[in-house]
């Protein structure tokens, strides 16, 4: 049985109670510190002393993501800088980045939920772990160690390699526990099938894989391949990082660290809150979160709160998370992205302008990618394909490098991209 802690052993009044007064400490912390927050609930005439019940969150305005570009830097920011001890940036939904702080006790909070859900994996201080991220979630890989040790396991922290070299490192060091992304997974697995490598002498047993959702099948046929258990943990790249809701030994959907994060489930087009059991857009506040707090944050992620408890015990409500969503916005192997922001890259490194390129997530080799198509212009176009292959290539690292994930750009006539809607 999985251990529990203090949260858990709170009767359901007790926890609703303890979740109100974190909403009304963040409420009151965000309206006081953040002018973003205190102006919008002043035009909307709200008064956040009257939030006397969880159910009142409704009456509250949404977050969204441009909402964090549009205060970049740190306008968001909730207490002085001097208070931040972390900095992370991700891709925003415009040329400004989203920039999240953390304060020393949002590192420790993260510190608890990261080993909360590892211990919950079945992780513990026999484990050795290796962290395998992409850079868009270097964050996370941070988180991980942290969590990791605090559990006592021995760590292996995130550090980009190639596939041979992380196959070797899991063979040669017995990584028993590999936290990576779901592509990077079907990546390594199929490695092992076209080397024909013998997999009976790893010690891994545990597979947690973060950043996108995963159906059955797809499931399965990695976990006969690596010969592995797989436990699926939900997170943000932008804010605040991983493991906001992850699997128990049941199986039978996520769950939510609500003692940190209050889950709601909103019908996108109306906005109005659905009834558990229902299908509709995640939408998270931060309970406990000092520096960045979100309030009713629109995750753009399509999910529903399963009704049932599970009978693991753990006595947190649970999630179904689906590989869907419920804007125009790409999960690049947990990174967010949209059109705006990639056009505006493009037409930056390429004098490209917007909106005549065209793009999609591929998979090459496993692993999942941009590809962008670019029109070929008088602009680009050079007799010396060198010249041009040296241009596209740069173009590629520097919008890598903004959007978190790996580009791939092909050049392709106009009218073979006018085709493509």
């Amino acid at each position: 049985m999985i251990t529990k802690d203090n949260y858990m052993a709170l009767n359901a009044d007790e926890k609703c109670q303890l979740q109100l007064e974190r909403l009304q400490s963040t409420l009151n912390r965000a309206c006081r510190n953040v002018p973003f927050h205190r102006n919008r609930f002043k035009e909307l005439d709200i008064d956040i002393s009257k939030i006397e019940s969880i159910s009142d969150i409704a009456r509250l305005p949404f977050m969204k993501r441009e909402h964090f570009s549009k205060n970049y830097p740190y306008d968001l920011f909730a207490v002085p800088l001097r208070e931040i001890v972390r900095i992370h940036t991700a891709p925003g939904t415009s040329e400004n980045p989203t920039v999240s702080g953390y304060t020393i006790q949002d590192l420790k909070t993260w510190e608890t939920i990261l080993s909360r859900a590892l211990t919950a994996s079945g992780v513990s201080f026999h484990d050795i772990l290796q962290i395998g991220f992409h850079p868009g979630l270097s964050n996370w890989g941070r988180d991980y160690k942290r969590g990791a040790e605090a559990i006592e396991a021995s760590v292996i922290p995130n550090t980009q390699l190639s596939i041979e070299k992380r196959m070797m490192v899991l063979r040669d060091y017995k990584t028993s526990v590999l936290i990576t992304t779901p592509s990077a997974a079907r990546q390594l697995a199929s490695y092992i099938i076209r080397k024909e490598i013998n997999i009976n002498p790893l010690e891994l047993k545990t597979l947690i894989l973060a950043g996108e959702a995963m159906d059955i099948e797809d499931r399965h046929k990695l976990e006969e391949t690596l010969q592995v258990k797989i436990w699926l943990h939900y997170g943000l790249s932008e804010v605040p990082g991983p493991a906001i809701a992850f699997e128990c030994e049941c199986h039978e959907g996520l769950h939510v660290n609500e003692d940190h994060f209050l889950p709601e489930i909103i019908d996108p087009a109306s906005g109005n809150t659905l009834a558990d059991g229902e299908y509709g857009e995640l939408v998270l506040t931060t309970l406990t979160t000092r520096a960045f707090p979100l309030i009713r944050f629109k995750t753009g992620d399509r999910a529903r709160i399963q009704k049932r408890d599970c009978s693991c015990g753990f006595g947190l409500k649970r999630i179904e998370w689906w590989n869907e969503r419920t804007d125009d916005l790409m999960n690049i192997d947990g990174v967010i992205v949209n059109s705006k922001q990639i056009h505006a890259n493009v037409k930056q490194f390429l004098s490209v302008p917007c909106g005549s390129a065209r793009f999609s997530v591929a998979m090459r080799d496993e692993k999942k990618y941009l590809e962008i198509w670019i029109p070929l212009t008088d602009e680009i176009f050079s007799d010396e394909i060198k010249f041009l292959e040296m241009i596209i290539h740069r173009a590629e690292e520097r919008l890598s490098e903004n959007l978190g994930i790996p580009i791939l750009i092909k050049l392709k006539e106009k009218k073979e991209i006018n085709k493509v809607k």
